[in-house]
């Protein structure tokens, strides 16, 4: 893209790469420093408005999930990687990874209890994609909480293989109020919201339970809401699973287990239980893009830098073009990759591998990142160093704007997983850049929970360290005003070149960095 400033790079970094210097440490990192500034310079502004005025464009139609514009938008992506000369890194140089993912509709579903009838949103609701059928049954399993932790379970001395599991939210504590798995009055991942679901159900199937029935008073309405209405709500498709997984009301919850409410000692409970379930949903294939570039010296470790591709599409005739969120993301891993192409034609390879991911249905519940790693991690997580994460990196938010402060970032689960990792990013950010850090939102108890909000969160509860790079909400979030022209490009290079420094530290390091924290 840049032919005259390419010849001028190359000549630069022949005379870095061949002077002829005594092998020190101080030598070493002088000159890893004018290489990593050179190829900085290919993020440009200009490169990132020309992009961006096309990405956001309405050509793409809000990039809704599975919809044409979404197709034009990974189109887009895969023809700049052709130009850049960056390979897919998957099987004949095939840039899309697809996801299989399935539109709900509202299931034909009933249960009985020793003859009584319950109805689908009044009193429950499926929460997993599951195959049709039928269930009999004359007891169920009474499992508490649902928790086998290191300190506690609710699954000893119990059977729930092809049985129907009622478990309840929460987590035990003791006499004095503290919480028995963390011993102190913090809770765990078996009571994070954003957790539970998830966990509580994964350790249900894996036991062998053919049903579960979670009781959770407090969300059901909003549950039901979301959940319950054939509002064509989006989720991975992969296989449809041979357990049910129903939220229950209180009055379903009761008709079960009528002391449900204070009890915590797991019990088998007769009851006759008939649930009759039709998957009604509809199948659409949608892409995550893959970009590759492989490491030199240590190819089997890799750093992955992502962005959502997708936005909110069209409301009402009104297109949402999404150019912060995340159109602003997308267009910044396409400048951190050709940044380092070019430091490769120059004949400075990175170290370690990075694949650029572009990941769909990030709106519609981080189904594209949760696809590439739980599904089909193309490359194996456990060679994966860490996540960048970029979502919404072009504007100022209210708070920044008020303080007359423009130069910064939120920088969200730096620290959560490794100290290091955290360390690195202050170095590197004082070292090239000196923008100011606001962590606000990295607090644990922070109530917008953006740690769990984007991309890297499916990273990070692997385990993988993590750093989620955003500008904040302002008033154009999710609406079809978030449009290019608001967008501050001169932001949006300075915070690219941010992005590209750490991705450089990270993959031309010596030692890869130490996960010290666990995930929670």
């Amino acid at each position: 893209m840049k032919k005259a400033l390419f010849l001028a790079l190359g000549v630069l970094v022949f005379s870095c790469g061949t002077q002829k210097t005594k092998n020190t440490n101080n030598s070493k990192s002088q000159n890893e420093t004018a290489n990593a500034t050179t190829f900085a310079e290919t993020i440009t502004s200009k490169e990132l408005k020309d992009l961006l005025y096309v990405y956001a464009s309405d050509e793409f139609a809000g990039r809704e999930t599975g919809k044409p514009g979404q197709k034009k938008a990974v189109d887009f992506l895969k023809n700049q990687y052709i130009k850049m000369g960056i390979s897919s890194g998957l099987p004949n140089n095939n840039y899309f990874q697809e996801v299989p993912l399935e539109i709900a509709q509202k299931p034909d579903a009933s249960i009985t209890v020793n003859g009584t009838n319950f109805s689908y949103i009044d009193n429950f609701v499926s929460v997993l994609s599951s195959k049709s059928g039928d269930i009999n049954a004359n007891n169920i399993v009474f499992a508490g909480y649902g928790i086998e932790d290191d300190t506690y379970s609710n699954y000893t001395n119990i059977d729930v293989e092809g049985k129907i599991v009622l478990i309840k939210s929460g987590e035990p504590k003791t006499e004095d109020g503290n919480y028995v798995i963390s011993g102190n009055k913090e809770t765990s991942k078996w009571s994070n919201l954003r957790q539970e679901f998830a966990l509580k159900r994964d350790l249900a199937k894996e036991k062998g339970a053919k049903a579960l029935f979670f009781y959770n008073p407090e969300i059901y309405q909003m549950a039901a809401a979301r959940f319950g209405k054939a509002s064509g709500r989006m989720s991975l498709k992969g296989n449809a699973e041979n357990m049910y997984y129903f939220l229950i009301n209180t009055d379903l919850a009761k008709a079960l287990y009528p002391e449900i409410s204070n009890a915590t000692t797991s019990k088998t409970i007769k009851n006759v239980v008939n649930i009759s379930y039709k998957n009604n949903s509809e199948e659409i294939l949608s892409e995550n893009v893959l970009a590759y570039i492989k490491g030199s010296e240590k190819p089997n470790e890799l750093v992955v830098i992502s962005a959502h591709l997708d936005h909110e599409g069209i409301k009402d005739g009104e297109i949402y073009n999404g150019a912060d969120d995340d159109g602003s993301g997308t267009v910044s891993i396409l400048e951190i990759a050709e940044a380092f192409k070019t430091a490769s034609k120059n004949g400075i390879a990175p170290k370690r591998s990075i694949l650029f991911l572009h990941v769909t249905g990030e709106e519609k519940g981080l189904l594209g990142s949760r696809y590439y790693t739980d599904f089909d991690p193309v490359f194996p997580l456990e060679n994966t160093v860490a996540n960048l994460n970029i979502d919404m990196i072009g504007r100022v938010d209210p708070k920044h704007e008020e303080a007359g402060v423009d130069n910064y970032l939120y920088l969200i689960g730096s620290d959560k997983l490794s100290t290091e990792l955290h360390q690195i990013s202050e170095n590197v950010n004082n070292k090239y850049i000196g923008m100011t850090f606001d962590y606000t939102y990295n607090d644990n108890n922070d109530p917008n929970r953006f740690y769990y909000r984007s991309d890297h969160y499916n990273f990070a509860k692997n385990n993988i360290p993590v750093i989620f790079y955003f500008n904040g909400t302002h008033a154009d979030y999710h609406k079809p005003s978030d449009t290019v022209e608001k967008i501050r490009f001169d932001l949006l290079e300075q915070r690219t070149k941010l992005i590209y420094y750490t991705a450089w530290e990270l993959v031309n390091r010596d030692d890869r960095i130490i996960v010290d924290k666990a995930f929670k």
